[in-house]
């Protein structure tokens, strides 16, 4: 019923905008850079090649590694550790008006000719807020009763989520802005598509490592079964 309305909804308006939008026609278009999808990816390896382009593309794939595991398994180890799947997406609630008012307020500070000083500044507090969340689930095995958990660790998870969505828009609208900012006008959409996708792809690769990586890195013990290491998913199993 959630897609089908939604659906719904984006087909109507769609449609209204095609059918209601008005093209100016008064404006002279400007010359375009490119005439077909050959001639843009020639520009964008021309673009690429560039000196500060290609290290700065360099730092954005390499700077979310160390938060990288926070972000991808904390959920997943909450889950493990017996926090229901439900309250979890509870929790996501209050996270939703924090996530529309702080792209606002953090704009403020990033709208300067130094928008990267934001994603300095953010870092290392997103760095400590990852130890935070081992933390939350070294704890929750800790205070886990009968009932499910205490009202105050859920206060806890919500409040370090929200200081975390902080920390990671500071960074997000930051990147954002200083991409728009440095983006050629003459080729901006070319431009800034290259960057904001080397920007996802940075926060992507990181993720999938780490998950990757939960199952080599978890130390198993098994019960009752001396000689045994639980070390691969065959031994596991045995």
């Amino acid at each position: 019923d959630f897609l089908f309305f939604w659906g719904a909804v984006f087909l109507v308006t769609t449609t209204l905008v095609a059918f209601l939008k008005k093209e100016n026609q008064e404006l002279i278009p400007a010359k375009e850079e490119t005439k077909g999808i050959t001639d843009t990816y020639k520009l964008l390896f021309s673009i690429i090649k560039m000196p500060a382009v290609l290290t700065f593309c360099l730092l954005i794939l390499t700077s979310k590694v160390g938060f990288s595991a926070a972000d991808a398994v904390t959920g997943l180890k909450l889950v493990e550790e017996g926090v229901p799947k439900e309250h979890l997406a509870l929790l996501a609630v209050p996270m939703v008006p924090l996530q529309i008012i702080l792209p606002l307020v953090i704009s403020k500070y990033t709208a300067g000719p130094q928008p990267l000083n934001t994603f300095y500044k953010a870092m290392p507090y997103r760095l400590l807020l990852g130890l935070e969340f081992a933390f939350l689930v070294w704890w929750a095995p800790k205070v886990k009763h009968e009932g499910g958990f205490p009202v105050y660790y859920y206060a806890v998870v919500v409040l370090s989520y929200a200081l975390h969505q902080i920390t990671l828009y500071s960074m997000y609208v930051a990147i954002m802005a200083f991409n728009a900012k440095v983006s050629d006008p003459l080729i901006g959409g070319t431009y800034m598509t290259l960057l904001n996708t080397v920007s996802n792809l940075g926060g992507n690769w990181p993720s999938t490592v780490a998950l990757w990586l939960v199952d080599p890195l978890t130390v198993k013990e098994c019960a009752g079964a001396q000689g045994h290491t639980c070390a691969t998913a065959e031994a596991v199993e045995v």
